[in-house]
């Protein structure tokens, strides 16, 4: 299942698709994104839609790594990526670089 990654047209501002989407795993610390895509299994896909994770959340990465933790909606979320799973995002504001891409 894909979310579009732009809000449609009635919600979108000037800047809200102004950078292509990164994966989630490239946020640093205390950068602030907003969920653009989510592919995956659709019982995945659902299961972090159930947690709040959806197309046009605001997100905070509070610790990346292989169990990252995010900032969603006033809580705190944990996620273990496995392959079958991918979150893009769009960085919202200059914050620190983008953490490397990895393979």
């Amino acid at each position: 299942m894909l979310a579009p990654c732009c809000p449609p047209p009635s919600d979108r501002s000037p800047s809200s698709c102004s950078r292509p989407p990164i994966p989630l795993t490239r946020l640093r610390p205390g950068q602030s994104a907003i969920v653009r895509q989510i592919h995956g299994r659709p019982e995945d896909v659902h299961r972090l839609e159930e947690f709040g994770l959806r197309d046009g959340v605001p997100i905070e990465m509070f610790r990346p790594g292989a169990t990252c933790i995010l900032r969603l909606r006033g809580g705190k979320v944990c996620l273990r990526p496995n392959g079958s799973l991918e979150i893009l995002v769009a960085p919202t504001g200059e914050g620190a670089p983008l953490a490397p891409e990895t393979e």
